[in-house]
């Protein structure tokens, strides 16, 4: 465990694989994928690694573009950084049974809607995500051509790999986390590798998401204290705060969590090149501290001047306040807020509902399952990210009467309403019309969602999909309502609706 890092049954599965011993299970969680089909998935992403490694190597274009971003032959195959050609079936060449499922589900091939297959990941530097092992888990892949989107691209979620659990460069990482006492967090993977060329070794990204509380979990286990690292930019404010409030649950009095906002025109592959390592890591070592960040956030745009700038701040504050669990950190912030709201703390705990610190349960760390996201759920997940894309027709599909129902049917009147919102605006308002827990789950998953995905693309299936799928049950429950009946007391129309059925049902036996 503390050697590599990993969870106390994490550490004993690998010791008793080597030892060539199993370890005794447990009956498996309903969706949890077989030994088998891991072990597939395992492979034939190693072997489409491989593949894309050796392509590198075979393309002066991708090698330009490498040490044009100052990254030596000698880092790239530390990290396996590889090169996935443009085209649309290489990976045939590699995988002579090219329609096995296995593909579709490691993520390596897509399906269109005409049934035709092709490579995800064309003309794209490749990077390999890695497990704790080592083991490739999944793909990032950047463009080369400047013109061409999205910029990073991320394998889909599969039973081996979820964004909001894995951190790329961890794995290499480690020991140079334990050697700096500290992890760096950064936003991109060619910042990860830029500042391991300057001798920053330290330094992990999330995959396309916020960092979420199992993040924070895995990175505590290899140092006390960890530095977020954003770009200046608009877009990078907003990153760092949703970092920040997505790592309250997990904090712990002995865990030090800093914020580092580089220049706006820089990130931390362009700094490190142009300042080097001292000077990033002076930058580092002023990282503002978690409590500092969150009051500085909290008091940027209220001046604190009157009665109602200080209940609103209070407002503002009491979410941030009921999530933090660890005593003495809470303790602090709760004084400072009173501090900044000008009232005692005996009159905040009254006019805040707030835990008591004395008695906060132990909570166990986030335990690391993956989780099944209903098709109607991700269709939402969408819409908030880009409600412009809802269409009036999906009222006509969208029926039935279970919280996911009721959900999509929100989501979507929603979206039609506010149709240029931000994911926030349509959030609030949904949070009056549906299930409080299906809210809170949409918010977390919202939370951990891949940002680099084709959200066109993704509406698209999952309307045609979700589309078919209530047809099916309707004409189920028409079916089932028929047939109760007798013959001589249908209807003409009923009549019809059988008549159709039947002949639907025949075609599909053709």
């Amino acid at each position: 465990m503390e050697y590599q890092g990993l969870s106390f049954v994490e550490a004993i599965q690998d010791l008793a694989k080597m030892a060539g011993l199993t370890v005794p299970q447990e009956a498996r969680d309903v969706g949890q994928p077989s030994a088998k089909v891991v072990l597939g998935l395992q492979d034939a992403l190693q072997q489409a690694a491989n593949f894309y490694k050796a392509e590198l190597k075979k393309t002066p274009r991708a090698i330009d573009y490498l040490k044009a971003r100052g990254l030596s032959g000698e880092v790239a195959a530390k990290f396996q950084i590889g090169y996935a050609p443009a085209g649309w079936q290489n990976l045939k060449h590699v995988f002579p049974h090219y329609e096995n499922e296995v593909l579709g589900i490691a993520g390596l091939v897509v399906e269109n809607e005409q049934g035709r297959r092709y490579d995800r990941f064309r003309d794209r530097i490749m990077f390999p995500i890695h497990d704790q092992k080592g083991q490739v888990i999944g793909f990032g892949g950047r463009v080369i051509n400047p013109i061409d989107t999205p910029k990073y691209y991320n394998s889909p979620e599969t039973p081996v790999f979820q964004k909001g659990h894995e951190l790329y460069g961890l794995f290499l990482a480690r020991r140079a986390i334990r050697d700096a006492g500290r992890a760096l967090v950064v936003e991109g993977y060619m910042d990860v590798v830029a500042l391991a060329q300057y001798g920053i070794e330290y330094a992990v990204a999330a995959l396309g998401t916020a960092t979420t509380p199992y993040h924070i979990t895995k990175l505590m286990r290899q140092a006390d204290e960890i530095v977020f690292c954003f770009d200046g930019d608009n877009a990078g404010l907003t990153a760092a705060w949703r970092a920040a409030m997505n790592a309250l649950p997990a904090l712990t009095d002995g865990l030090k969590l800093s914020f580092l906002f580089l220049p706006k025109e820089h990130d931390p592959d362009s700094y490190v090149r142009e300042f080097g390592k001292v000077r990033f890591e002076l930058e580092i070592q002023s990282a503002m501290p978690l409590s500092q960040y969150i009051l500085k956030h909290l008091s940027e745009d209220n001046s604190l001047q009157s009665q109602e700038d200080r209940v609103r701040f209070l407002n503002e504050a009491e979410p941030i306040l009921q999530q933090i669990n660890a005593p003495r950190s809470a303790m602090f912030l709760r004084k400072k807020v009173a501090e900044l709201a000008q009232i005692s703390i005996e009159e905040m705990h009254g006019l805040l509902k707030l835990p008591n610190l004395n008695k906060v349960p132990v909570k166990a760390k986030p335990k690391l399952t993956r989780t099944t996201l209903s098709m109607q759920r991700r269709f939402c997940l969408m819409l908030l990210m880009q409600p412009s894309l809802v269409d009036k027709e999906d009222l006509g599909w969208a029926v039935g009467h279970t919280d996911e129902d009721l959900l999509l049917q929100q989501t979507i009147e929603t979206c039609l309403k506010h149709p240029n919102s931000k994911p926030v605006v349509i959030m609030r308002e949904l949070e009056q019309k549906v299930d409080a827990k299906v809210f809170l789950e949409l918010g977390r998953e919202l939370n951990v969602l891949d940002e680099t995905i084709d959200f066109s693309l993704e509406i698209s299936g999952a309307r045609s999909q979700l589309r078919d799928s209530y047809a099916q049950k309707i004409e189920a429950a028409l079916l089932l309502s028929v047939s109760e009946k007798p013959l001589s007391a249908l209807t003409e129309n009923e009549r019809l609706l059988l008549k159709s059925l039947g002949s639907k049902a025949r075609q599909k036996r053709v």
